[in-house]
């Protein structure tokens, strides 16, 4: 029997724990003269195994708490933690946001959310699946995995299989009355293997990433799809200077995505240090393309019922038709530009690109390879070139030279850049290949052109 199967299941009685500290804090911190009060509290646990040739490499057991306070004097803040959840660590965590909320300026958007934007209902996400499995389980596991992969020929080395069990609790109470409570779980695996000798050599590898393990790809799937990987890298070679369209691979495409978002959020707008300030309800995408916001997919990576302020969560278009719909606000941002929240303090609740392109079909990969043609196929990015406030895109990266429709060799040592704006613009498909491992559930996007460097 594993360690967590035979385990008594005490989350519900850990999150009773959490909410009634949280209460008496905030009770607390009205006693002390504060006019408003917010808490956030957790408890996270884990097991976090990794196999490296088949030997052992590391085993880990986690139990980390968190707790944070911020007390509201008028316009004035005070915010201050803690790890550690005794009498006296909570007292001293009270006192000292206290203390610094009476010393500092006061500020007129600070505050809680509204009140009457606060969740009231609370319906079962299913993202709650603790994992039966324990230490020796999780070896052996990885072993498989490794084994799987290091079986096809042409794998000289591995860097090792990882398996992850996460459980995570947390509590978020606020002045207003209200107590939101959360529970939810994430389990990865992983592999990373090497193929090839000295200047021949590359690395590449998979995982998986999930609410419920049973919702795993196989061991043997896994070490298969980081081997065939790793192995069709062999032999790369660099490119010329050029311009051609440029396919991203869906688990590279989401950070395009992911981009966007950072963009429309609300601390860049009202720093004015966003390439995509006052583009609400203007045109940045092709006019067939929607991404919504959906909090509430079962099972989804960033579900939720409220957001880190409490604010109801519910599904939001954020590109319609091509056009920018909203930004990604919570209460401070919303005030300092004048508006509301979106319920996204805290930060996005999974977002659904659709996949479709201007004759409206969804193309699969083999699609999206044949409608980019001769081109660019990216698989990996490198480097931090990415700038917000121009939108000015550049970054290193590896992938696949596609010609005719059909993978031709893999590159290498190259460089794209572009404008975000102009790439945007530029979309010329979203594929159905949805890759599902993040809260961002996106396809390979094909851009139509990008400036390809070599070495």
């Amino acid at each position: 029997m594993s360690e967590i199967a035979t385990r008594t299941d005490r989350s519900l009685e850990e999150l009773d724990r959490l909410a009634n500290l949280a209460g008496d804090v905030i009770r607390r911190a009205r006693a002390a003269g504060a006019s408003a009060a917010e808490v956030a509290a957790s408890i996270d646990t884990g097991l976090n195994v990794n196999v490296r040739l088949g030997e052992v490499e590391t085993v880990e057991h986690t139990r980390d708490r968190g707790f944070g306070l911020t007390v509201y004097f008028g316009q004035r803040k005070g915010s201050a933690s803690t790890a550690d959840l005794n009498p006296d660590s909570i007292q001293a965590t009270l006192d000292q946001a206290c203390a610094i909320a009476r010393f500092t300026e006061e500020d007129p958007a600070a505050g809680l959310a509204d009140a009457a934007r606060m969740a009231r209902d609370f319906p079962d996400l299913d993202l709650w699946h603790p994992w039966a499995i324990d230490t020796a389980g999780a070896i052996d596991l990885g072993r498989r995995i490794e084994d799987a992969g290091r079986a096809h020929a042409g794998i000289a080395n591995s860097d090792g299989a990882g398996v992850q069990a996460g459980e995570s609790l947390s509590v978020y109470a606020n002045s207003h009355g209200f107590l939101g409570r959360e529970r939810g779980t994430r389990h990865s695996l992983s592999l990373s293997l090497i193929a090839g000798e000295g200047e021949r050599m590359q690395r590449d590898y998979w995982y998986d990433s999930v609410r419920d393990a049973g919702d795993f790809m196989s061991a043997e799937a896994l070490g298969d799809k980081a081997a065939q990987r790793t192995l069709a890298r062999l032999d790369a070679r660099s490119l010329a200077t050029r311009e051609c369209p440029v396919l991203f691979a869906p688990e590279i495409a989401r950070g395009l995505v992911g981009h966007l978002v950072g963009a429309v959020s609300g601390g860049a707008l009202y720093r004015r240090a966003s390439f995509l300030l006052d583009h609400a309800g203007k045109a940045i995408m092709p006019a067939w393309l929607h991404i919504d916001e959906k909090p509430h997919l079962q099972r989804g990576h960033a579900s939720g019922n409220f957001d880190a302020e409490g604010v109801a969560t519910r599904d939001s278009a954020l590109v319609t038709g091509g056009v920018l719909a909203r930004y990604v606000l919570g209460s401070y941002s919303a005030r300092k530009l004048g508006l509301q929240s979106t319920g996204n303090a805290g930060g996005i609740h999974n977002l659904q690109v659709t996949a479709g392109a201007a004759d409206g079909e969804a193309s699969d990969f083999a699609g999206m390879l044949r409608r980019l043609g001769t081109g660019l196929l990216v698989t990996e990015v490198m480097g931090q070139g990415v700038n917000t406030i121009t939108g000015d895109y550049s970054r290193g990266a590896a992938g696949f030279w596609v010609e005719d429709g059909a993978i031709a060799y893999p590159v290498e040592e190259i460089t794209i850049a572009a404008n975000l704006r102009d790439m945007y613009a530029g979309i010329r498909a979203v594929g159905a290949d949805v890759d599902p491992r993040s809260h961002i559930l996106c396809g390979s996007i094909l851009v139509e052109k990008m400036t390809v460097a070599g070495g």
